[in-house]
């Protein structure tokens, strides 16, 4: 199965453009960030931009930030498992042979909802930072390996506006220290 877009919130569910006003305002979540970083004595860097909502979006709107540019994929399997899927933005994920790999029943798109009151982001705003959100240890994190061989990875930093360069090194620690180390794992590529 390849990637696709996220299926549309359910009829009941507040429109797209209201998931925001769901969420603690976008400068306080950058902010609980950067305070938690600071404290773990991770450096970063920041960057502002347009809001982006796709891979494409952010290529077209980036510049020139230097590093590595991922993607971010919140997903939900046939149980009800929660999974954050880390990768690089240039690998074309096969999300069918990537849970079978893991183990997980069959991968979908995870709701909205669910990432607003598992994450703490919106749609468009999935980062590996958002797991400091998810206290209960809902969501497994899977970390495309090839990303810890790389010097400096770009996320968002819980809003879609922005985006935090940060070293793998750091990365792996802020996670640790937020109890989701992830899995590493060499993720299955399309091949079309």
């Amino acid at each position: 199965m390849s990637a696709s877009a996220p299926p549309a919130p359910p009829s009941n569910a507040p429109p797209a453009a209201d998931w925001e006003a769901l969420l603690a305002p976008p400068e306080e979540r950058e902010a609980t960030l950067h305070t938690r970083l600071k404290v773990l004595g991770i450096s970063w860097k920041s960057f502002t931009h347009d809001p982006v909502y796709t891979v494409e979006e952010a290529r077209n709107l980036r510049g020139a930030i230097a590093g590595t540019h991922t993607k971010n994929l919140f997903l939900e399997d046939r149980r009800g498992g929660l999974w954050l899927v880390v990768a690089r933005e240039e690998l074309r994920l096969d999300l069918n042979a990537t849970s079978k790999m893991l183990g997980a029943p069959r991968f979908s798109f995870g709701k909205p909802e669910t990432m607003v009151k598992t994450l703490g982001v919106s749609p468009g705003a999935v980062t590996p930072f958002a797991l400091m959100n998810d206290k209960a240890g809902q969501v497994a994190c899977v970390l495309d390996a090839e990303l810890t061989r790389r010097e400096i990875l770009n996320f968002h930093p819980l809003r879609n506006d922005r985006t935090l360069s940060i070293t793998a090194a750091g990365l792996l620690r802020f996670l640790a220290d937020c109890g989701h180390p992830p899995r590493l794992a060499t993720l299955p590529e399309r091949l079309e």
